[in-house]
């Protein structure tokens, strides 16, 4: 368990974890001549249940905050410290805010410096504390008065602590790993090492990782997790990793970056999400306030764009986009700070709902539907959400990365939400079946349309026939579409065209009069037609007037245009095909002289057959020989239809 200190300075933090552990968090020489904690602190404290406390101690002093801030994030117990003669004070109840902000809900109050005040002080104090608490994520904790000094009720702490450690348990490790870096040193004979708390996942010795937002790949040679050596370090400890990597500079790691998984390695310039303004403050948040922006151990300036209104009231919340100096790690469900301008004060604070906030259209309706979807408690509610409300789908990658969803995950819910899943591998995109059969209906009545204006064209390729949607679909969502209705024999696919099935394009007379002359010529040579030229004299026609008419016939399906002076019958190509696809069976290799041989139609029109074969993707090339690919009928089934 992960215990963060928070109170006013000089209330006996660091004396108390000193007094629960018998280390004094103090380490640097400037917090020793001061006497006062300025830089985060940590202690450890095995218990009896085998397992170990950790201590961040942080600095009370309002120009520290930033620091205090660090250290508070990605906790899961908090221990307020108010001295009892002097009460609550201005940083115990920013401190306090921080905490409520943060939604740390466990936690206890010790009443520090008991040996200073007589019984009545002791139970005026405890009055004050609970008015503090009240209405607060600490309201009705308990109070337990203390001395570091006298060593009165330290038993008491650290009872309660270790009877909380067990209470708690340990956090269900899920997700990809990543660590909140809040300190980077350098161990001789060891190398590199970065610490911080550990918000997810799981990480081994010899696991590779990056340093996030730089982006550097690295290998952990060695971990401590909670002060042990170990072989493993898991969500909700506190872990040093030592690590190594070719491109490793220890001048570009720094406080608030993130050591994580791949996966989750996506730095973004803005983030959406649900802010909460401070009650106490004075005034509404203004839309474009500048601000202070705290997320895991980071700190950037930014900018808050408030989404639904042009202000946010103090003591109300509302949907805000975030808009930041520089990038930054950050995920659904991570927990921020926003402090002013000048960094003087908490003014809010909240949780984030997307990482990947457009930078355009960011307060459009569908884009507010889109936030309160993401607002799901879990992953699979929020998307099945978003299926309903998303006709143009859900990008998977980026819903995946944002809910920090392990291939485990991610493969357990694609396969349990009711959607159809399009686009490359590495990048799908869900629709839910309705807007998928929707796009399909509007995709087919398009075609109908078109057919009717143009009924001596074969149809629209897939660019011209998506800009005559209503909508702009994205084009990995229309080509699954487009295979699925082809797949269904809804629609036909003519080369780079498409057309509904049972279309049967009609020639204009000009060239059905041509066709007539030209296709028994190309009959009668069948698989050794005549080349465009030599076709043109026999017929006793302008050679580019005939191809031009050729190339349309191509576009119909009425020939085949292997090289740019050849054309064939569809009916041709398929036997030419069969031939080849005998050729490679059992994944043999052949040669141009085989395929010559076993066609008989000579070596420059083998080679040009061959090629374009090639293009087709029914056969590769290597070096001098050739395999069969797929299956003839499935690269050029729609010729024999």
């Amino acid at each position: 368990m992960i215990i963060a200190t928070a109170g006013h300075i000089d209330h006996g933090k660091t004396s108390l974890v000193q007094a629960l552990t018998g280390v004094d968090t103090d380490r640097l020489p400037e917090e020793k001549k001061r006497g006062m904690s300025i830089d985060l602190g940590f202690a450890y404290q095995p218990i009896a249940n085998g397992k170990t406390l950790g201590f961040v101690d942080v600095p009370g002093h309002e120009r520290f905050i930033r620091n205090m801030l660090a250290g508070v994030t990605g906790i899961d117990y908090a221990m307020l410290i108010i001295a009892a003669d002097d009460g609550p004070m201005p940083q115990t109840i920013e401190h306090l805010a921080i905490l409520d902000l943060l939604g740390v809900s466990e936690g206890i109050v010790a009443l520090t410096k008991i040996d200073r005040v007589e019984p009545e002080r002791l139970a005026e104090v405890k009055g004050e504390i609970e008015n503090v608490l009240a209405s607060t994520c600490l309201e009705g904790s308990d109070i337990l008065p203390v001395s570091a000094i006298t060593g009165d009720g330290v038993e008491d702490v650290r009872d309660h602590l270790e009877a909380m450690s067990e209470l708690l348990g340990d956090r269900e490790v899920k997700g990809n790993f990543r660590l909140a870096i809040d300190r980077c040193f350098t161990v001789p004979g060891a190398g590199l090492v970065v610490t911080g708390g550990v918000f997810s996942g799981k990480v081994t010795v010899g696991d590779q990782l990056i340093l996030s937002p730089q982006g550097t790949t690295v290998r952990v040679r060695g971990i401590h997790a909670q002060n042990k050596a170990s072989e493993t370090g898991v969500v909700g400890q506190r872990c040093a990793v030592n690590i190594t990597g070719g491109d490793l500079n220890k001048a570009d790691v720094h406080r608030g970056g993130w050591l994580l998984a791949e996966k989750v390695h996506n730095p973004v310039p803005r983030f959406d999400a649900r802010l909460n303004v401070l009650a106490s403050e004075n005034r509404p948040l203004k839309h474009w306030t500048p601000v202070h922006v705290h997320l895991g151990a980071a700190e950037v300036p930014g900018r808050v764009a408030v989404l639904e209104e042009k202000s946010i009231a103090p003591g109300e919340s509302g949907l805000v986009q975030v808009v930041l100096d520089r990038r930054i790690g950050a995920l659904r469900g991570d927990g921020f700070i926003i402090r002013d301008q000048p960094a003087q004060r908490t003014i809010a604070g909240g949780r984030i709902l997307d990482p990947f906030g457009p930078a355009r259209g960011r307060a459009k309706p569908e884009r507010i539907a889109f936030l309160e979807a993401m607002a799901k408690p879990d992953a699979d509610a929020a998307l099945a959400q978003l299926l309903v409300q998303s006709p143009l789908g859900v990008d998977l990658k980026n819903f995946s990365t944002a809910w920090n969803l392990t291939p485990e995950d991610q493969s357990a819910l694609w396969d349990a939400a009711e959607m159809v899943k399009v686009g490359p591998e590495e990048n799908p995109i869900g629709l839910s079946p309705e807007h998928f059969e929707e796009l399909g209906a509007t995709t087919i009545e398009v075609m109908r349309d078109w057919h009717g204006k143009n009924p001596d064209r074969p149809g629209p390729g897939v660019d011209a026939l998506r800009r005559m949607l209503p909508n702009r679909v994205p084009l990995p969502v229309f080509e699954g579409v487009l295979t699925s209705l082809v797949a269904d024999k809804k629609i036909m696919h003519l080369g780079a065209s498409y057309c509904l099935a049972g279309f049967e394009p009609k020639l204009a007379s000009k060239d059905a009069a041509m066709w007539k002359r030209v296709m028994p010529v190309l009959e009668n040579g069948y698989t050794k037609p005549p080349v465009v030229h030599a076709l043109a004299e026999e017929l006793s026609l302008d050679h580019r007037t005939l191809e031009k008419f050729l190339v349309r016939s191509a576009k119909l399906g009425l020939v085949c245009q292997v090289a740019k002076n050849r054309f064939l019958l569809p009916e041709a190509v398929l036997e030419l095909g069969d031939i080849v696809e005998a050729l490679g069976a059992n994944e043999n290799t052949f040669g141009v002289v085989e395929f010559r041989d076993r066609s008989n139609i000579g070596r420059n029109l083998a080679i040009e057959i061959l090629e374009f074969f090639d293009k087709s993707g029914f056969t590769w090339r290597t070096g001098d020989v050739r395999k069969v690919l797929k299956p003839v009928a499935e690269v050029f089934g729609e010729l024999a239809e």
